[in-house]
């Protein structure tokens, strides 16, 4: 068997910094092409059709509440969560049901509706500073 000098000769003539410039590119590019099939394997979401900030306009129908305020979302592949204040969970199917649960110090509410497209709207009920209301809301991305 013979072993030949060549393949090491050509790194001598490369140099340190242009072989590790090298040996960096291609990781690179091993990373990138091994990307979607390893994002995949380890769950990692893609974009949804409703990602983004919505801002949600909340109307009171029943009780005696705010009458109306207006509070900033975002939902990033099937959650919802808060833009703005407060503890919101709840989820966004694909076909853009919202279901959702929000909470301020004593005050809670939930709500279900449906987003399409940029806009959206839906109903919400809710015990707010001890208060018994629902009411609808409605919802615009951007």
């Amino acid at each position: 068997m013979t072993i030949s000098a060549e393949p090491i000769a050509l790194f001598t003539n490369f140099g340190r910094a242009r072989v590790l410039r090298w040996s960096f590119a291609a990781a690179v590019l091993v990373a990138m092409i091994g990307t979607p099939n390893s994002a995949d394997a380890r769950g990692v979401r893609r974009a949804g059709a409703y990602d983004g900030t919505w801002s949600v306009v909340f109307v009171t129908r029943a009780g005696n509440c705010s009458s109306t305020n207006r509070v900033p979302f975002t939902v990033w592949g099937h959650r919802v969560s808060s833009a703005g204040g407060g503890k919101v969970t709840g989820g966004i199917s694909a076909a853009g049901v919202v279901s959702v649960r929000i909470s301020v110090g004593l005050s809670a509410a939930s709500g279900r509706g449906r987003l399409v497209g940029n806009s959206g709207a839906g109903w919400w009920r809710g015990i707010i500073l001890g208060d018994r209301c629902s009411g609808s809301w409605r919802a615009t991305r951007g």
